[in-house]
């Protein structure tokens, strides 16, 4: 099996994006850096993918964002989930749960 850091499945960026901002707003890089620790550098976000994704989601009203001073007293946009943001979290944390469930069972079917 393989160690090197894989891609996410396609349609997933958004949900992380949403679940990292769950707990307390954070810059881009912030962000990416989450997302990697929290999956053990599974999943290693490319700049290039995060924020379109960013753009996406602002458009869609699911995050709202603000220029702030980082913890290097350098300029970054910080994020944070609005209301609507974190219902769009709990639905598609269902249907996660429900595909994720549906594709061990297959997987676990013995045929």
């Amino acid at each position: 099996m393989s160690d090197k850091p894989s891609g996410l499945v396609q349609g997933t960026l958004d949900m992380l994006i949403l679940k990292t901002l769950e707990l307390q707003p954070m810059h881009g890089w912030g962000i990416a850096l989450r997302i990697e620790q929290i999956s053990k550098r599974v999943f290693q976000v490319n700049p290039g993918s995060l924020f379109p994704a960013f753009r996406r989601l602002e458009r869609s009203g699911l995050i709202k964002g603000e220029w702030r001073e980082t913890e290097n007293n350098r300029r970054a946009k910080y994020y944070s989930l609005t209301g609507k943001g974190r219902k769009q979290l709990q639905g598609e944390r269902r249907e996660w749960s429900r595909q994720a469930a549906a594709i061990a069972r297959i997987l676990e079917a013995e045929g």
